[in-house]
């Protein structure tokens, strides 16, 4: 299924709507993966409009049952919002308590969702409202691959009717449909490989030499979301890749660095006793500046990808990958299949094997200086807002 770019088209109006999920999961990670599409799309001489429409308690805002769980939320994209000088275009619809709409009214809300020339269905994790799908312009655009097209792939009427209330669908899985990669295509819905986006000039920093550690950022233990395909299980939680590599620290003279969350007293004893560098994440990820900081501090980001998106060769590439990358900070990752579409050998790494690591430590050591504009380099060539959203917007005819 394609969408019908005749129906997509608009006339002039330059609204896009952005459907998210800010409150949902409130790490700086996030945020910023979200706001790169909003200060891009408003850069590129769109009115991009963030609105949360997605019944989930915002939970991670609370500290307690009695609080009010809708207005923490709104006050938090407001503050989000206004941080990046985007004023009052946003709206929080809690549909998980009374409905109440926040930010803009209610009223111009759905005269919002009339006009708009897309509704962009972030993360895929809004599910559509009738106003949404109105007008035939709500655009699938999915960042985590793997679970929903084997979903449509076996058949799940729930996953197929969501699906086909959108027009046009994306996935930062950037192997779809290679030979090597064992992600179903979710026929009939034709997915498109686009990978995240970054404004390079809110992360360049100059290479620093002295940095001296490897890092990430990321959940260590989460103990859901795994899928069973043609019978075999596909884990979501990282720490069993990272364990497949505990041993690291021990195989070469190089320090790195864990910030983490989801972790048990267990787990960080263990990887202390393996040499690794521990710091909780939502000591700094709650903050914007402390988060972009802990980037550009490091020499580097060494990361593993999910078990599903590795075995099946999905291709996804993180945002916070991409991140490091507009940073001018090279980035050794778990190969996924994103070497099928992104170069890799200088400022970006892709690995199999332990081997495979620590040759791509001591070539970034042995050249700094010119890995990380090397890093710059494919930010600006496959990451920048500029490169990636015009040929999208082009192509859904706005």
């Amino acid at each position: 299924m394609t969408a019908s770019f005749s129906a997509v088209r608009c006339g002039s109006t330059r609204k896009i709507v952005l459907l998210g999920l800010m409150t949902k999961i409130p790490v700086a990670g996030a945020v910023w993966g979200t706001m790169h599409y909003m200060v891009g799309l408003k850069r590129l001489g769109y009115e991009p409009y963030y609105v949360e429409a997605h019944a989930r308690t915002p939970s991670m805002l609370m500290t307690s049952e009695t609080d009010d769980g809708s207005a923490l939320a709104a006050d938090f994209i407001a503050g989000v919002m206004r941080r990046f000088d985007m004023g009052d275009r946003w709206a929080y619809h809690a549909l998980h308590d009374d409905g109440r709409v926040y930010g803009m009214d209610a009223e111009a809300l759905n005269s919002l969702y009339r006009d708009a020339a897309l509704i962009i269905n972030y993360h895929g994790g809004t599910l559509p409202l009738p106003e949404h799908t109105a007008t035939g312009r709500l655009v699938y655009l999915g960042t985590d691959p793997v679970d929903i097209e084997i979903e449509v792939a076996e058949g799940r009427r729930e996953t197929i009717d969501f699906l086909a209330q959108h027009c046009a669908f994306y996935t930062w899985g950037l192997n779809l449909g290679r030979p090597d990669c064992r992600v179903p295509l979710p026929t009939p819905f034709e997915f498109k490989p686009m990978p995240p986006v970054v404004v390079r000039d809110l992360w360049a920093t100059p290479p620093d030499d002295r940095c001296r550690r490897f890092t990430t950022v990321g959940n260590w233990r989460q103990k859901w979301r795994d899928i069973t395909f043609q019978g075999e299980v596909y884990h979501w939680s990282k720490h069993f890749e990272f364990l497949k590599f505990v041993d690291l620290p021990r195989r070469i003279d190089q320090e790195f660095e864990l910030g983490l969350a989801s972790y048990e007293p267990d787990d960080l004893a263990m990887l202390k006793e393996h040499g690794w560098h521990v710091r909780d994440a939502m000591s700094f990820s709650t903050d914007l500046d402390k988060y972009r900081e802990f980037v550009a501090e490091s020499r580097g980001e060494f990361t593993v990808a999910k078990d599903q998106n590795v075995r099946l060769r999905s291709g996804w590439f993180s945002e916070r990958s991409a991140q490091y990358l507009a940073a001018g900070r090279p980035v050794i990752t778990q190969e996924t299949g994103f070497s099928n579409v992104l170069p890799t050998g200088r400022g970006l790494f892709g690995f199999s094997t332990m081997e495979e690591i620590i040759s791509a430590i001591e070539a970034v050591n042995a050249d700094y200086e010119g890995h990380c504009r090397q890093a710059s380099e494919i930010a600006a060539e496959h990451f920048d807002y500029a490169r990636i959203l015009p040929p999208l917007l082009a192509d859904l005819g706005v």
